[in-house]
């Protein structure tokens, strides 16, 4: 007797497709518009993501930023919808556990602009910090993880040296 396949597996979305996703949902210009926009803080409103996935519709005050962090486990896709955001990340797969602080190495930084129309993907670990540099105008993204976000990680760098500061879950922004 053979067992039958299972039929309510639903497959995970992957990058492109979380990428496509928030890509078409920053085109909602009424639901982009619809977002309250605060002076001095970033304010945020849950979205249905494809496939189970977390998604967020995110506005930045100008000089506002998220800090060094990264997503655990979760893949990811955000694009800017209005305004322009910079991304610095790590070209580096660090160790997911076991550690405090890391020393590294002088070639892993990178820098992305991402102005309105822009995004992209990254997978599991990826750290980075995004950034609205801008003096006066509000920036707006929309975010999408999947698996929903288990954790947060937040980190301190100074110079080449990147400490783990906390780990936030998900009652902690809910």
């Amino acid at each position: 007797m053979s067992a039958l396949p299972s039929v309510s597996a639903v497959a995970a979305p992957t990058q492109a497709e979380l990428l496509d996703f928030v890509r078409r949902t920053a085109a909602d210009t009424e639901l982009i518009d619809s977002l309250p926009l605060d002076p001095e803080g970033r304010t945020w409103v849950r979205l249905e993501g494809p496939g189970g996935s977390e998604a967020w519709l995110i506005g930045w005050p100008p000089g506002t930023g998220t800090g060094w962090h990264d997503h655990a486990e979760s893949v990811g896709a955000f694009i800017t919808a209005a305004g322009e955001l910079k991304e610095n990340s790590l070209a580096a797969r660090l160790p997911a556990d076991g550690w405090k602080t890391l020393e590294l190495s002088d070639d892993v930084d990178r820098e992305r602009r991402l102005p309105a129309g822009k995004g992209r993907s990254f997978g599991q670990h990826h750290v980075h910090e995004v950034l609205n540099e801008s003096t006066e105008v509000h920036a707006v993204s929309v975010h999408a993880y999947y698996p929903p976000l288990p954790q947060i990680r937040r980190y301190s760098r100074t110079g080449q040296i990147l400490r783990l500061e906390h780990v936030e879950r998900p009652e902690d922004w809910q």
